[in-house]
């Protein structure tokens, strides 16, 4: 366990490696959980402000999801997460002609519509956030068999999963906390 902060890190998240492999996956964390994305409280506004500039890339099934039960929803296990079509396919999500899940914020972010890429829970997958009372523990908790893929991809490549997830570890955190994590991954590479 590395102690960075008011967190707890896995040792897995420099230990592990991690590359995610898309065309095999074909973004099936979109679709594959109990609940839709969970949010950080302060994105909820952020999807309030951004929802008719990305409303154009939803599909008819994922507009009607967000009319029927909210832009967000409360869950007891999760706290706030987004809405997901018939308990599968977050409803910000849609296949592009490869049958790839993609995000409609990051669709929206990647053309300069909006300056919010996605939820951070998303950008993090397959880091999992979990808040505590003293410290957050930040585990990896890839997807056993969806994401072995990315499991053999990133150890082909030689990519640790911090390394990967190097901006949304950055945007979460920060810059000092990310050279926080590469400095542990030195020490461990000595040993």
């Amino acid at each position: 366990m590395i102690v960075i902060d008011n967190t707890l890190v896995s040792d897995e998240v420099i230990e592990e490696k991690f590359v995610c492999d898309l065309s095999r996956c074909k973004g099936g964390c979109c679709e594959d959980g109990d609940t839709g994305a969970p949010l950080e409280t302060a994105e909820l506004e952020i999807i309030n402000d951004v929802y008719e500039v990305i409303k154009p890339y939803l599909t008819r099934d994922g507009i009607r999801e967000i009319e029927r039960r909210g832009r967000y929803q409360y869950d007891k296990e999760y706290g706030w997460v987004t809405p997901a079509i018939d308990g599968g396919m977050c409803a910000y999500g849609y296949k592009d002609e490869a049958g790839i899940i993609k995000c409609a914020f990051e669709q929206a972010y990647y053309e300069g519509k909006i300056t919010w890429k996605k939820p951070i829970s998303c950008h993090l997958f397959p880091i999992r956030i979990k808040v505590g009372k003293e410290y957050d523990l930040v585990n990896y908790e890839p997807r056993e068999t969806l994401c072995q893929p990315a499991c053999s991809l990133g150890k082909k490549l030689k990519v640790p999963v911090y390394q990967f997830l190097k901006e949304a570890i950055i945007r979460k955190y920060g810059e000092e906390y990310y050279e926080a994590l590469d400095a542990y991954y030195q020490m461990y590479q000595k040993k």
